[in-house]
């Protein structure tokens, strides 16, 4: 038996209450479709700390989650090293000034975590009026965008992390969604984002009584998609990826596979998708998603065993599938078929979820240059560049401008 994963995310379809356009907001992790598209024009191709920087803010903390973007306020989540306190910052837009600090939860015994990973990596989402941000078992909390007001704060959800959070959220009609997989419990969880109740809760049907319990954990965020009129909800975690019904948590289908720590969002498109399957096989996959109940032997349409990413999500583009692993090598594969087309080592470590703007790719590393090369079947470089220090979190876009966080501050980034 294969094993092996599936993972979507339609591209144009009106899901969200997002604007399907970069250039207007970005309001989740991976921009307004989840997959680091943007149609914004005229982004820089070349910066570095005295070229192209609109604004620098310093930021306190030390924490991973990616900023995201809505009207004139930039919204992401903070905490010391220690992890005692956990809070949502927010930065205008225009000016990089710090309009909010609030202080969302204290937690006297925060759980381990890893030295890579962050108190507070789970990236927010916003739509208008609302931002909710989400701490894995720490707590989730939604904010009122003009006057920072909480709404509703919610704990207790149980889940060991083992090595931290990381998963984002995601909004889907009334509904604020995530998944929890930890070592000792797995699931999916919707909240209603009106109340921060639970509208319905679904454990993972995969089968971990024979694993070590590192073996169950997954850090991955959902993923919509429509198929010929039905809307699934693809996520991933250990061992296997489900396709559930959004409204219901009701599962529709299951692919099995060996990995686990899962963190990359997969790609759709075509009735594809496209994912990583992190530790053990490090591989990545493509999957069918016309299917029904156990499809690991079925649906399966190629699978990749060399340079597939662990953390850094994938971006697919006219056919291509562009990635880079943890180690700095990028690659370029052919969706259709999983033939390689080229790889080419960047150099660095990499953690930050690339981006695609006007046929150039983004890629942001844990230290060194930013890389940009052209979306093509040739290895192109276009720029370096570099600033202070390197990226855990993945970028925004806005307008003409790059919203870029590293380990220290916030940048603008901008002709």
């Amino acid at each position: 038996m294969r094993f092996l994963p599936t993972c979507c995310i339609s591209l144009g379809l009106a899901l969200f209450t997002f604007s399907a356009h970069g250039g207007d907001n970005w309001p989740q992790f991976r921009g307004p479709l989840g997959n680091g598209h943007t149609d914004a024009v005229g982004l820089p191709l070349e910066w570095s700390e005295t070229e192209n920087i609109k604004w620098k803010t310093p930021i306190r903390g030390r924490a991973w989650s990616s900023p995201v973007v809505w009207g004139n306020q930039i919204w992401f989540t903070t905490a010391p090293q220690g992890g005692k306190q956990l809070s949502a910052i927010c930065v205008d837009l225009e000016t990089g000034k710090i309009i909010h600090d609030i202080k969302l939860f204290d937690v006297p015994e925060p759980m381990e975590k890893h030295p890579l990973n962050s108190y507070a990596s789970p990236t927010p989402v916003v739509e208008d009026g609302r931002v909710y941000l989400h701490f894995g078992s720490a707590g989730t909390a939604c904010l009122d965008t003009s006057s920072g007001k909480i709404i509703w704060k919610r704990q207790g959800l149980q889940c060991d992390h083992m090595n931290g959070p990381g998963g984002s959220p995601i909004v889907f009609e009334n509904l604020l969604i995530f998944q929890l997989d930890g070592i000792d419990l797995q699931y999916v969880i919707a909240l209603d984002k009106a109340s921060g109740q639970t509208a319905w809760k679904t454990m993972r049907s995969t089968d971990f009584r024979d694993l070590k319990d590192e073996y169950r954990k997954a850090y991955c965020t959902p993923l919509i998609i429509e198929y010929k009129g039905k809307t699934q909800m693809i996520s991933l975690g250990a061992e296997a990826v489900i396709s559930y019904d959004p409204r219901t948590g009701k599962e529709f289908w299951k692919a099995c596979y060996n990995g686990f720590s899962n963190t990359a969002r997969p790609v759709y498109a075509d009735g594809v998708v496209y994912i990583c399957t992190c530790f053990l096989k490090r591989w990545m996959i493509s999957v069918a998603v016309d299917g029904s109940g156990d499809v690991t032997d079925t649906h399966i349409r190629w699978e990749i065993k060399k340079n597939a990413p662990i953390k850094p999500s994938p971006i697919l583009v006219d056919g291509l599938l562009f990635t880079v692993d943890d180690k700095g090598v990028a690659a370029c594969t052919e969706a259709k078929t999983g033939k390689s087309v080229w790889r080419k080592r960047l150099g660095g470590a990499f953690s930050a979820s690339p981006i695609l703007a006007q046929g150039h790719i983004y890629f942001f590393p844990q230290d060194g240059p930013a890389t940009v090369i052209e979306a093509g079947r040739k290895f192109k470089q276009l720029a370096e560049n570099k600033l202070d220090e390197g990226f855990m979190a993945s970028p925004a876009v806005v307008g003409k401008a790059m919203i870029l966080r590293t380990k220290k501050a916030l940048y603008r980034v901008e002709k």
